[in-house]
């Protein structure tokens, strides 16, 4: 099977950065993508998201002529789909009263069916979106299928997800073991051919739907350990104890890892996936629904920490630092630091927002401050909701300089109470009562 041309669709945080490094690998790459700013912003020599190294890779593909971008596929030998797949704000399921996310796949509706005019006999398809169990089987098979052509037969059909963590996606893409699952193990064989173009980690071949299951599991299994540490965070301030002290001493059984409590889950996948899990059989995943409801319900409790804190929310200033969903990126999908800052404006409070990684983003009915000194200013409490490396060097003499606040709640223990103390702040931090 010739592997010489690809085209992929979606050039988000995993698929732009997918497309360059097959590029720099020497394939001739078509990356696609229905937004035109991307498009723009690509041919201009420019990237339109973050992520360390990524410009210098983009760049060199770009310029080697390897890599062009374009509004819609062209023919190619294999063609890779990584669009997004978000859940639907509007709609839900219901199981027993109880009401779960229901996945929007229509972005790999449409991207499968963009490949259509261009689908050969001898190609190779590649479902890299994270998705419901059996969506490579009844959803993208029957939409290639209309082409006349048989999936496993007359072209190869695979699911591998990606399994990389923003900030380090460059190394994981390549360093990562890979699951590639076929509908057919000829379909598998093909997968692994493609991708050991660069892949230096174990390449395992599989099933299609076994490979859907193994991403899910992946991030369920994070979402479930979080929300144990939500839980236990929760637990700790209703007795009176320390939690991140508590952990810590937990933690030094070797056979115990609990993760760190926080304001929420976020990101595209461990704040989504567990849903096409619930969605697939409700009547089988009570514990995955529950967690899921631990986490989406953590934004609320960081409000309630903050109006305990303050007495009242109405009318008062707050300088909310970091909205991404994690530390030192600037991704904001799904974060639950927008969330705490919508819910804080519900009740009347003045939010101003600062976002390192992301200082332009435009979020809907959310102030963003043009800098860390503009968000401090006149803030009557400052509320840390992301453990950037930036926030974790500040002083709190320094911060005492620029602003009147003396209150911080500190939602990821990642300041010193003692040293703030000193500086005259009063820290209240999530999972310790004071």
């Amino acid at each position: 099977m010739n592997l010489r041309r690809i085209c992929v669709l979606g050039l988000g945080y995993i698929g732009l950065p997918t497309a360059a490094t097959f590029a720099t690998h020497g394939l001739q790459v078509v990356g696609v993508d229905i937004n035109p700013h991307v498009i723009e912003t690509l041919q201009a020599g420019n990237i339109h998201i973050h992520e360390p190294g990524l410009r210098n890779v983009v760049e060199a593909a770009l310029t080697s002529g390897k890599l062009t971008v374009s509004p819609k596929p062209e023919e190619a030998d294999a063609f890779l789909i990584a669009v997004p797949t978000p859940f639907y704000e509007d709609k839900v399921g219901e199981y027993q009263g109880q009401k779960y996310k229901l996945a929007d796949m229509r972005a790999v509706i449409s991207a499968t069916e963009a490949i259509l005019p261009c689908l050969r006999k001898g190609n190779l398809v590649v479902l890299e979106s994270t998705s419901p169990p059996r969506t490579t089987e009844d959803l993208v098979r029957p939409i290639l299928e209309r082409s006349g052509l048989k999936a496993g037969i007359d072209f190869h059909l695979c699911y591998s997800p990606e399994r990389v963590l923003p900030g380090q996606i460059l190394h994981e893409l390549i360093e990562n073991a890979r699951v590639v699952g076929g509908v057919t193990p000829e379909s598998a064989q093909a997968g692994h051919r493609l991708y050991a173009t660069f892949v230096k980690g174990q390449i395992v071949e599989t099933d299609a739907t076994t490979a859907e299951m193994v991403k899910l599991m992946e991030n369920t299994t994070r979402d479930v350990n979080i929300a144990i540490a939500n839980e236990f965070a929760r637990l700790a301030e209703r007795f009176g104890v320390d939690v991140w002290e508590a952990i810590r001493l937990a933690n030094l059984h070797p056979r115990i890892n609990i993760l760190s409590p926080g304001p929420g889950v976020g990101g595209h996948c461990i704040s989504v996936d567990p849903w096409f899990f619930v969605e697939a059989a409700p009547e089988l995943t009570p514990l995955i629904y529950h967690a899921r409801q631990v986490n989406d319900g953590q934004p609320h409790f960081v409000v309630d920490k903050v109006r305990q804190a303050l007495g009242s929310l109405k009318g008062k200033k707050i300088a909310a630092l970091g909205l991404a969903y994690k530390p030192d990126v600037d991704d904001l999908r799904e974060s639950p630091a927008t969330e705490i800052v919508h819910l804080l404006q519900r009740e009347s409070a003045q939010v101003k927002a600062w976002e390192p990684f992301k200082p332009d983003a435009k979020i809907k009915d959310v102030h963003m401050a043009e800098s860390l000194d503009a968000a401090l200013e006149d803030a009557d409490a400052i509320l840390l909701l992301v453990r950037h490396t930036e926030f974790l060097g500040l002083k709190p003499e320094d911060v005492a300089s620029r602003t009147k606040a003396r209150l911080v709640v500190d939602c990821v223990n990642a300041w010193d109470p003692g040293h703030w103390n000193e500086a005259g702040f009063k820290i209240v931090r999530l999972g310790v009562r004071k």
